[in-house]
């Protein structure tokens, strides 16, 4: 580990942040596990696949609603990145691709593989999504669907549990959402000496107008390459 041990403050909805945790404590850090947001699956969803040849997650959220309410593990997974397409092997899923990447590459990617499509590609996710897949996909010309299954909802985080999390070193911050959460609790108790760390710039914006140590992003939007920003001096 390079540097002193650090305290990081950790947003992301369980059962992810778990596993974040366990990558920050592998580093020599503290890991403060404290969503900002929690999921919750929707109830009386119908998932219809007549037409479908291929699913495209954005999540492992979105494969583990999905997995909940359907047993069908037969057709072809994309996957935005490595956890997503780790989270959809472990779901039962046999054929899985991964862009490690965006929504972008995402879209590129499965546009890649037009020809071997004979249907449309559902894309199974959240209420509120941080990129629109499906209108990508049409830019590509390809056919595709969007489900939603779950949305993720505020937690409220009492005075007592909050103090502590802003004296932390830094915050890991996942998604647009986590950090609109956030802000609001920053204007109201500034934490000038913490670090926000991001998963994209787009990630960071709603935080554009609070005064913070540091808010940094990584080249790609990789959770590998966000935890690395840790040991980054300032």
């Amino acid at each position: 580990m390079a540097g002193r041990r650090k305290k990081i403050w950790i947003t992301r909805a369980q059962p992810a942040a778990g596993a974040t945790a366990e990558r920050v404590r592998a580093m020599g850090h503290e890991a403060l596990v404290a969503p900002l947001l929690a999921v919750h699956v929707l109830d009386e969803v119908e998932i219809e696949l007549d037409g479908v040849c291929a699913l495209a997650f954005t999540s492992a959220n979105g494969v583990r609603a999905f997995a909940e309410r359907s047993g069908a593990r037969t057709l072809k997974v994309f996957a935005v990145g490595a956890a997503t397409a780790q989270a959809a092997r472990q779901a039962g899923f046999r054929s899985v691709l991964s862009t490690d990447g965006d929504v972008a590459a995402l879209a590129q990617g499965i546009a890649a593989r037009r020809g071997e499509l004979k249907g449309a590609v559902l894309h199974a996710g959240a209420a509120e999504l941080a990129g629109d897949l499906t209108g990508a996909l049409a830019g590509h010309g390809v056919e595709s669907r969007r489900l939603v299954l779950y949305e993720t909802r505020p937690v409220k985080l009492s005075e007592a549990d909050l103090k502590p999390l802003l004296r932390a070193d830094a915050v890991l911050l996942h998604s647009p959402r986590a950090t609109r959460a956030l802000a609001p609790l920053l204007r109201a108790q500034p934490a000038p000496q913490l670090r926000a760390l991001g998963l994209s710039k787009a990630v960071l914006q709603p935080l554009a107008r609070i005064k913070l140590a540091a808010k940094l992003a990584p080249p790609y939007p990789l959770e590998a390459a966000l935890l690395q920003l840790i040991d980054k001096e300032p």
